[in-house]
């Protein structure tokens, strides 16, 4: 990757009202269909890269899928759509959060410049409102559930706001990531449950592993420009020992999976599942190229398959 760290500040300038961001598909919607004034704020909750949101809410259905009422074979609709709801405006509010934190470094890094925010496209001022308008939804819709869910939806907030600062001062911002990404397990199994079920602690344990694994992956896209610019990420800890440390993440999840099936005493099906979804990540890593910023994206995404796969087998294993 060539860096931009030392990027004339003049270039910003040039930078075209519309520009799109480096990692966003060509041919997505915001691009194709919101008129132009919207497109900005678009791009500031990360709407035209959705995968962030289906890697926050699938954790969300996973907790759901846990402790469904008795005798139904899905979770209700209500329930589903509100969480699918929240993860799509919680995620572009915590990116909000980080573009305003970030916005300073995200103007030296090549992948990150044409964001709103370093590129001019959003002011401080603005971006601040568009924020207090999306927690304003997600406070909404955190409010029709119960209240220990409400009270577990007001302490992520702590997470959501501290994780962007984590990058300046540990060398593992992908662990607070995890803890941060999927705390929806625990919220979706608290919102149809009086407990915590000790099977919903072991998914948030799976969900920690996954998240360091999929976000190492991910980070070493700015693996050059990260150093140039000093903040840390666990790809520049881990360099070339990456996929080793990758293996053991993943194995740690997998081993997490498999006690929250014990623990919910998971029908025989969910099983083949596990199994399914090991092989699924350990494929990742075998194809891992860290010094292909393209493969490196192309695998990142693919860990939308995988959460689908844990939800399957989640559900499947409920019925067997």
């Amino acid at each position: 990757m060539t860096s931009a760290y030392q990027k004339d500040p003049k270039d910003q300038a040039n930078i075209k009202p519309d520009q799109k961001v480096a990692d966003a598909s060509q041919d997505n919607w915001v691009d194709l269909y919101l008129p132009l004034g919207l497109r900005p704020y678009a791009r500031l909750a990360r709407l035209d890269r959705p995968i962030g949101t289906w890697l926050l809410f699938l954790p969300c259905l996973w907790g759901l899928l846990l402790t469904k009422p008795a005798g139904q074979i899905f979770p209700t609709l209500s329930s589903v759509a509100l969480f699918a709801i929240g993860a799509l405006v919680m995620r572009g509010a915590g990116c909000t959060i980080n573009d305003i934190i970030d916005r300073n470094i995200d103007g030296k890094v090549e992948r990150t410049a044409n964001r709103p925010l370093p590129s001019g496209q959003v002011s401080l001022f603005q971006a601040f409102a568009f924020l207090a308008a999306l927690l304003s939804v997600g406070l909404i819709i955190l409010l029709q559930f119960n209240a220990l869910t409400i009270y577990l939806g007001i302490a992520s907030l702590a997470l959501v706001v501290t994780y962007p600062f984590m990058k300046r001062i540990t060398w593992w911002p992908q662990f607070f990531l995890g803890l941060t990404f999927n705390w929806g397990v625990l919220m979706g199994a608290l919102s149809q449950s009086e407990t915590m079920p000790i099977a919903a602690l072991w998914l948030y344990a799976a969900g920690l592993f996954w998240t360091l694994g999929y976000d190492t992956i991910y980070a070493h896209q700015d693996r050059e420009d990260d150093a140039l610019v000093g903040v840390r990420s666990s790809a520049l800890k881990l360099g070339q020992h990456t996929k080793l440390a990758l293996y053991g993440f993943f194995t740690s999840m997998v081993i997490c999976l498999v006690l929250a099936g014990v623990s919910a005493q998971l029908g025989i099906l969910y099983w083949p599942g596990v199994g399914v979804i090991a092989w699924h990540l350990w494929r990742q890593i075998y194809e891992l190229d860290i010094n292909n910023p393209a493969i490196c994206l192309a695998l990142f995404k693919r860990n939308r398959d995988t959460g689908i796969l844990i939800a399957t087998s989640l559900l499947i294993g409920s019925l067997s």
